[in-house]
């Protein structure tokens, strides 16, 4: 708990600052969230290139902050020889017995699914819907907001009514019921944020029928994220991907939905997101 009321503040208020400060708590979060992941993997008997595979993870949202500032001009060959880089270094660091392909497997898997992902907090920061500073932290915060909403409602939803489980072999714990809670939670917030706070802060706002799409999306994510997460840890045997958040388990486990939710937010802005009518 304590945690939470510390780290949440400081975290809207470096998504406020946005530019270098954002692209750096991105990149941390995602050397730790890939260190967890890499450790996971180990578990299971193959090992990936941890090393490479964190500092990569770790330089995509400042790669991403650089070609928002127009200071960068990689082109998609790089991505093509880093790969090529990763399995060189397979041939020697692994060799035939060490699993190579499963291990660069990984390793790219890593930083596509965590670096990549989590980046998508920065283009929400700097969407071209974004007016200001506030604007942006309020797209930042929408899909974050709606994960925590869906995992309250599924939580509270699950431990009062929930008797179906849902996947059992994957998640024991959460059940068809906590799931359709998360939902209709997420719906509601969608609709309320929408309606009373974004046209305030950032000018922005859905329709009835927009609002309760992107809440039931988003919704959706956040639980597949999280059953994504548990299916890994499952085959890895491990209950949380770490012990660096005391009383929280690791940095991927506060991740795993935003991993799906920050993406398809971006996306479903697009299309979704009105003008607001003042």
């Amino acid at each position: 708990m304590l945690f939470a009321v510390i780290a949440a503040p400081v975290t809207i208020l470096i998504i406020f600052l946005g530019d270098a400060w954002l692209a750096s708590l991105l990149g941390i979060a995602a050397a730790l969230a890939s260190w967890e992941l890499y450790r996971m993997a180990g578990h299971t008997g193959v090992r990936p290139i941890a090393g490479a595979g964190i500092a990569l993870s770790a330089a995509v949202p400042l790669v991403v902050h650089g070609h928002f500032l127009r200071v960068l001009n990689v082109p998609l060959s790089a991505l093509a020889l880093v790969m090529l880089g990763l399995l060189a270094i397979a041939i020697w660091a692994r060799g035939v017995e060490g699993h190579p392909l499963a291990a660069t497997a990984i390793t790219v898997f890593g930083v596509l699914y965590i670096g990549g992902m989590l980046s998508f907090a920065y283009a929400l920061r700097y969407h071209r819907f974004s007016v200001d500073a506030l604007g942006g932290t309020a797209l930042v915060m929408l899909p974050v907001l709606l994960t925590w909403g869906s995992d309250i409602g599924a939580y509270f939803v699950g431990r009062t009514f929930g008797r179906r489980k849902l996947i059992p072999a994957v998640s024991p714990g959460k059940t068809v019921e906590g799931a359709i809670g998360g939902l209709v939670t997420t719906m509601l917030l969608a609709l309320a944020i929408g309606r009373f706070v974004l046209p305030e802060v950032a000018s922005l706002g859905f329709t009835t029928a927009g609002a309760l799409l992107f809440g039931a999306l988003i919704s959706v994510a956040a639980q597949v994220g999280d059953l994504a997460e548990s299916l890994l840890k499952r085959e890895a045997g491990v209950k949380d991907s770490s012990h660096l958040i005391p009383g929280h388990g690791g940095v991927f486990d506060r991740l795993d939905s935003l991993l799906f939710t920050l993406p398809l937010g971006y996306f479903l802005i697009e299309f979704l997101m009105v003008p607001a009518i003042r």
